[in-house]
This record gives structure tokens, C-alpha cells and sequence, in this order.
């Protein structure tokens, strides 16, 4: 009896550091259920309150400055509101930046007219909005995404591959699972390896397991990979107008990218060279990139961001770009 006392005195301890506003408990109730959110205690109820609330008060404040013009993008309430920065950076973003490029370098053509605009997902070479999960796996993501329309470019068939396999059997090229990769050390696998399995063959679990690839459920294979020039942003338009989705990764660590909701993204802390985070980038506008993620569709603009284009490279877009040959 001692003992459930001295938990519940601690708990009213706790619960007397927040103060809560009570004209949210039904929108908290509506959150938790929606995202799926549960806590191991109440303690952590309390906790995850007071983060999601301050979240809540953030998102107005940008979104006010937004329609007063300044921002070029609005945020939104999204499964990330209870997560601080650094739990956010350290369970979604599992990309880590080169010393080298890998691949043959990408040489534009020298007759290209590049396209006003661009966007593959019209043309079918795109697959739907997939989920990572709590697993660093976005190189494998944006591994597959690439591979995906790659294979579409030369079959005519658009078929949905399978980032389960890059997480439980490449480690072997240097990536680490859940732990994080690189999009050129997958293609490097799928090519060594003789081909990547289909989605439906060998499902995502979210979480580290052991290889089970099957040369009998081969969804697409890979020849080797192309790198565009580092920074470059004339050269990452130009392979998405001729080439199709390119892999591209940036920097996420941000609370403005945890929580992008519509417009076109522009984040002057963002870093051009300290990628953490393994995109899709699917086409282009006239002063933006169309970029797929892998947090689902919940996130972003159905799980789509549009990127700053020609803006210094911010984030890095083109700073770490490839795409596998097939």
C-alpha cells in the first residue's frame, strides 16, 4: 500500500509541473486515436501533452506568418506533434553522407530542351506513398522509388519493390538496416545481388531481420548507378526530364520539414553538405522540386513536399543525387 502511494504522489507531482488547456482534452483524445498514439504511463502522458500542445502553438504561429507572407509554405498537425527534434532525428532520419560518389557521372545531353515542368507520377512511373515506420530506412525508400521508375522506363511496367530486403540483406555494401544508408550502397547491392523482390514477395516489417531474398520473386534488376555532379542543380532537372525519378537526399533535421504541410518549402537553416534524410525526387515546377517521402501520406501534402528549386540548393536537393541504370 506504502508503494501505491509514493506512485500516486509522484504522479500528482508530475502532473503539478504542466498546465494543461482543457478546451483541447477532446482534440487530444482525437489525435492519440487517430495516429494510433499510447503511452507506457501517465507520467508520459503528461509529457507527450505538454510537447504536443507547445507543437500545437508553434504551427498557429507559423501558419499566421504564413498568410501575412512571410513564409512561402504553410505546416499542419501530423503523428509527429509529441515527438521532440531529437527523437524526431533520431528515429525517421537513418541517411548518411558519402565521402565519394560511387557512380558514373551523369553527363546532360547536350541537345536537351528541359521541359517547363515535369511529373512522373502522370506518366505512371511512381508507385503510392509507403511508411517506414519507426525505422531509419528512408535510403531504402528512396532506393526503391528510383529503381521502381527506372524499371517502368525500360519494361513498361510499373511494379511496387521491396525495401524489407534492403534493409536485412545489404549490410554486407555498408548500410545498417533501421540504423541507416545510402541509396548508391542499395544499388550497388541489387546489382551484385541479381535483383530486387517485389513488395507482395517479401513485405516490410519495419524493423531488422534477417535476409530472406528469393531469386524466384525478382520484381526488377540493376546494371549499376549514375551520380549527378554534387550540387548541381541544372543537372538534377535535366535527369528528371530525361531520365525520370532521381534518389536525392537532404537535410530533414527541422522542425518547419517535421511538420510541412503545402507551398513550396524554403528553410534558410537548412545545410547543403550535413544530409540525414533519403527522398524521391519525382519532377519539377518552375521554383520547386516534387519530392516523395516515406512518412505516409498523413504527412506533408499526401505525403509529398515541393521543394526550393534554384534556391542555393537549400537542403542539399541536389547534393547527393542518383539513379540506378537498369
Amino acid at each position: 500500500m506504502r508503494l501505491l502511494v509514493l506512485f500516486a504522489c509522484v504522479g500528482v507531482a508530475l502532473s503539478q509541473l504542466y498546465t494543461f488547456d482543457k478546451t483541447l482534452d477532446s482534440e487530444w483524445e482525437t489525435w492519440k486515436n487517430f495516429h494510433g498514439k499510447s503511452y507506457r504511463s501517465y507520467d508520459e502522458e503528461l509529457y507527450r501533452r505538454a510537447i504536443w500542445e507547445d507543437r500545437l502553438e508553434w504551427i498557429a504561429k507559423h501558419n499566421r506568418e504564413y498568410d501575412m507572407g512571410l513564409h512561402t509554405y504553410s505546416v499542419g498537425s501530423n503523428q509527429f506533434n509529441d515527438m521532440t527534434l531529437e527523437e524526431f532525428s533520431r528515429t525517421m532520419l537513418g541517411y548518411v553522407m558519402p565521402l565519394n560518389q560511387t557512380g558514373t557521372l551523369y553527363m546532360p545531353p547536350s541537345d536537351q530542351k528541359l521541359a517547363a515542368s515535369v511529373d512522373w507520377r502522370s506518366k505512371g512511373y511512381v508507385t503510392g506513398v509507403k511508411n517506414q515506420g519507426g525505422c531509419g530506412s528512408c535510403w531504402a525508400f528512396s532506393t526503391t522509388g528510383s529503381v521502381e521508375g527506372q524499371h517502368k522506363r525500360a519494361t513498361g511496367k510499373l511494379v511496387s519493390l521491396s525495401e524489407q530486403q534492403l534493409v536485412d540483406c545489404s549490410r554486407r555494401y555498408g548500410n545498417n538496416g533501421c540504423g541507416g544508408g545510402l541509396m548508391d550502397n542499395a544499388f550497388r547491392y541489387i546489382a551484385a545481388n541479381g535483383g530486387i523482390d517485389t513488395e507482395s514477395s517479401y513485405p516490410y516489417t519495419g524493423r531488422d531481420g534477417t535476409c530472406h531474398f528469393s531469386k524466384n520473386s525478382i520484381g526488377a534488376t540493376v546494371k549499376g548507378h549514375t551520380d549527378i555532379r554534387r550540387g548541381s542543380e541544372s543537372g538534377l532537372a535535366s535527369a528528371l526530364s530525361s531520365v525520370g525519378p532521381v534518389s536525392v537526399a537532404i537535410d530533414a533535421n527541422h522542425q518547419s520539414f517535421m511538420h510541412y504541410r503545402s507551398g513550396v518549402f524554403y528553410e534558410p537553416a537548412c545545410s547543403s553538405t550535413r544530409l540525414d534524410h533519403g527522398v524521391l525526387a519525382v519532377g519539377y515546377g518552375s521554383n520547386y522540386y516534387i519530392v516523395k517521402n516515406s512518412w505516409g501520406t498523413t504527412w506533408g501534402n499526401a505525403g509529398y513536399i515541393q521543394m526550393s528549386r534554384n534556391r542555393g540548393n537549400n537542403c542539399g536537393i541536389a547534393s547527393s543525387a542518383s539513379y540506378p541504370t537498369v
